[in-house]
């Protein structure tokens, strides 16, 4: 288990409630090295949903599989919010169109959060983590100028800083809880730590009674 950061006490950190599975570059054999990171943080969060529908027994109408890339694209495609020659592109994705995806599949609402630049991060600490505490799911970040999209699995309030726990989808390999932390793909980053000159976008799954 990750250490929480230095000045954190257990009670002042919120976490992801329940399974999720680590999607990353090159992990199903599709080669989305450079663009392919808001997919992999999406199907990321899929996994979680999936779980918890499958533990749960909820909404046995929907699909309780995590989607391709190819199988995204062809949604968004679907749903109008992306021309025909989308598919099989290397284009990115990002919250909005998580946002789409993960309602059209699972009937699961997202909330938007969007921040004008970094240094407003921790003006949404306390819905962060009444997010962790109440609906558990994973949340897709992703911004202008700092575009890599991140995975956010939990929050840290300290008395002299605040962190985000950052799961980072750029990996590429076979992974192992040790190597991932060593590595730095899965850490606690200050929050003072994002960028002044980016916005950011948060998608946040409200799935309720996880």
């Amino acid at each position: 288990m990750l250490a929480l950061p230095s000045g954190v006490s257990r009670c002042m950190a919120t976490f992801v409630r329940g399974v999720y599975d680590y999607h990353h570059y090159l992990c199903d054999g599709i080669d989305d090295r450079g663009w392919g990171c808001g997919y992999r943080t999406l199907q990321t969060m899929c996994s979680w949903i999936t779980n918890q529908l499958k533990e749960k027994e909820l909404n046995s109408t929907v699909s309780h599989r995590v989607p391709s890339i190819p199988e995204i694209q062809r949604i968004l495609v679907q749903l109008g919010d992306k021309e025909q020659n989308f598919i099989g592109s290397r284009d990115w994705i990002g919250s909005f169109e998580i946002c789409v995806v993960i309602d059209q599949l699972y009937n699961v609402p997202c909330k938007l959060l969007h921040l004008r630049s970094g240094t407003e991060l921790v003006t949404i600490l306390p819905q962060l983590r009444q997010h962790f505490e109440h609906f558990g799911s994973p949340v897709m970040m992703g911004g202008s100028v700092d575009n890599s999209s991140k995975g956010i699995l939990g929050v840290a309030c300290g008395a002299g800083e605040s962190y985000l726990l950052v799961l980072d989808p750029h990996f590429v390999g076979k992974p192992s809880s040790k190597q991932l932390q060593n590595e730095g793909w899965i850490k606690w980053r200050p929050v003072t730590t994002f960028l002044e000159d980016s916005f950011y976008n948060l998608c946040c799954p409200q799935l309720a009674d996880c």
